[in-house]
Formats: C-alpha cells, sequence, structure tokens
C-alpha cells in the first residue's frame, strides 16, 4: 500500500493494483508511476500470482498525464529539457512494454474515464472489462502532442482494426463503453454495479487454466501479431504444445476435465 496506489489480495494468485489517486481521476504523476513500477518489478519474479486485476479508486480509471505537473525523473533535474521530457516519457511508456512482458494475465477492469494514458494501459491488459459509464479516449493530439504516444500507435490497431484507431487517434473523441464494446476493444460490458462480479468470473476462467499454459497463451497472443507470416505461427504454436505437452499439470488438466471436477495445479513443469 502507498498513498497513490492500493495492493489488495482478494484470493491466492491474484493481486489488484488500484491506481489511488481519485481527486485526479487517478491521473499519472511521477509518484504513481513509480509505485506502478515497483509492483511490476516484484511481479517479474513472482511464482505465487497468475492474474493481475488493474482498476481505479472514485469515479475514473485512469485520466491520463496529470497537466498539473508530472514531475522529473530523478537524476534528470540538472539536465536540458529535452532530456528530461524524454526521460518522463521513456519512465511513463516503459509500463506498458512491462505489462506486455511480465508472465501474469493482466485484466483491465474500466469503472469510469480511460484517457491518454489510461487508454494505453488498457490496451496494453490482456483482458478488458469495463462498466456502462466508462467513457475512452486517445486524448493526446488534444493537448498539443502526437496522438501517438504510450504504444497507443502500435496497439489500438491491432485491437479495434488501422480504420478506426486512425479517426479515434487523429480525431481524439471521447467513446462510450457501447462503441468500445462494439469495436472489440473490449471483451464485456456490465452495470456499473456489476463491474467486481464479472471481473471475478474472470478470474475464476482464468485460474482454471495450468498456470504455465496460461502465460504462454498470453505470450503467444501478443508475439503472434508481430509475426510476418502464417507458417512461421504455427512453428512458434507447435513449440508451445510440446513443451506444455509434458507437464504434470496438463495430466492433471485433461484428467479433471474428463472426470468433471476442478484440476488441481502444482506449477510441476514435467510428469
Amino acid at each position: 500500500m502507498t498513498d497513490v496506489l492500493s495492493i489488495e489480495h482478494p484470493r491466492d494468485e491474484v493481486k489488484v493494483l488500484r491506481m489511488d489517486r481519485p481527486d485526479k481521476l487517478n491521473a499519472l504523476d511521477l509518484e504513481l508511476v513509480a509505485a506502478l513500477h515497483r509492483e511490476f518489478d516484484a511481479l517479474a519474479s513472482d511464482r505465487t500470482t497468475r492474474v493481475v486485476v488493474l482498476a481505479g479508486t472514485g469515479r475514473g480509471f485512469c485520466a491520463g498525464l496529470d497537466l498539473d505537473g508530472y514531475g522529473d525523473v530523478p537524476g534528470t533535474e540538472q539536465t536540458g529539457p529535452v532530456h528530461r521530457t524524454m526521460a518522463r516519457q521513456e519512465d511513463i511508456a516503459s509500463l506498458v512494454q512491462k505489462m506486455r512482458r511480465l508472465p501474469q494475465v493482466f485484466v483491465a477492469a474500466v469503472n469510469g474515464p480511460a484517457a491518454g494514458g489510461g487508454l494505453a494501459l488498457v490496451c496494453a491488459s490482456d483482458v478488458r472489462i469495463a462498466a456502462e459509464s466508462a467513457v475512452f479516449a486517445v486524448s493526446f493530439i488534444k493537448v498539443g502532442f502526437s496522438g501517438c504516444d504510450i504504444g497507443t500507435s502500435w496497439m489500438l490497431p491491432r485491437i479495434v482494426g488501422a480504420g478506426r484507431a486512425h479517426e479515434l487517434m487523429l480525431t481524439a473523441r471521447k467513446f462510450g463503453s457501447g462503441e468500445a464494446l462494439r469495436i472489440g476493444l473490449l471483451a464485456d460490458v456490465v452495470p456499473d454495479d456489476r463491474l467486481d462480479e464479472r471481473v471475478d468470473a474472470c478470474i475464476d476462467d482464468l485460474l482454471a487454466a495450468p498456470p504455465l499454459s496460461l502465460t504462454l497463451t498470453k505470450r503467444g497472443m501478443w508475439l503472434s501479431l508481430e509475426i510476418p507470416s502464417f507458417d512461421t505461427a504455427v512453428e512458434f504454436e507447435n513449440r508451445q504444445q510440446a513443451l506444455t505437452s509434458v507437464t504434470a499439470d496438463q495430466s492433471e488438466a485433461m484428467t479433471a476435465f474428463v472426470e468433471k471436477r476442478s484440476p488441481v495445479y502444482g506449477n510441476r513443469r514435467s510428469r
């Protein structure tokens, strides 16, 4: 727990990271980004957490960059303005790079506005579920910057398609949860008071998979977006299947499926 990031453990193998600057709609500043980096770095060696829920307190998910001031990245105070700006840019953007690389599956529980960097955090999540009142915007171009920021120019076209992403990034218009669901940004939209329930149901489904299978599927899905050919993707998939086939958890998953019971995994990599 920090002043700006609430850390919860609602059940085994699950961690909730709740951005906690409600008076700012959880806008990103130096302190919040540093807190997220610390938790992401800890997750890299965490073998007990399998699912991470990213959420916001109050009525917002994350409004993007704090326009009242971000702060200077430590060590850059005496450098020039370009150097300081570049350091701030890398500080924020590397959050989504870490989310992509981590073995845990990230679930975005979008309870309200997700704009700019907040939308980037949504896009970088593996599963995206929102409340009906949630609203989205790329935003960057509205405040004079390029619309291409924090990985959005790569992620958004691959999630919703290039044509729709171009329009959203160039106009920076707001769009609601219904449109976000229709264009494929979201997996589901539920009434506001059912968001936690829907996220819990998603977690149930995720934890039903063997640990290694879940991690490799996450990595495989993202990496396949970068693979240039169908045959290369199939070769990559073949190796994932060969790896998972020799784990004790794969055998347990199959036995539990046949016996119509819940599996019990030990995260054992070989039989």
